[in-house]
């Protein structure tokens, strides 16, 4: 896999950051919007922004002294193509490939 795509199936993996991405499908929100519904601190919100940001699922930006977060649907089309590869061998269980990456990423080295 390119280095992007294994930076956004690394974004995609941890929950909170999934929910997070679901919450910027309704619209723009500002920071501290987004951690409002989590019981972590500010920080930890900021930490897991900064991963999304990085893969380039969101992009984040200064209006006026608030810090916006907005979801770039765009930045999934990679790792969609290369999932629907694997649609002409079967349909994918996207709940079981989840499943599959949980259970590889708790896997002892």
């Amino acid at each position: 896999m390119a280095p992007a795509l294994d930076t956004v199936f690394a974004a995609l993996a941890d929950p909170t950051r999934r929910a997070i991405l679901s919450m910027l499908l309704e619209d723009d929100m500002a920071v501290t919007d987004v951690a409002e519904p989590f019981a972590i601190s500010l920080a930890a919100i900021s930490k897991h922004l900064g991963v999304l940001t990085a893969a380039g699922l969101i992009s984040q930006e200064k209006r006026g002294r608030v810090k916006w977060c907005k979801l770039e649907p765009d930045a999934l089309r990679e790792a969609s193509v290369w999932m629907q590869g694997f649609g002409q061998m079967e349909p994918l269980d996207l709940d079981q490939f989840e499943a599959f990456l949980a259970r590889e990423l708790d896997a002892p080295s």
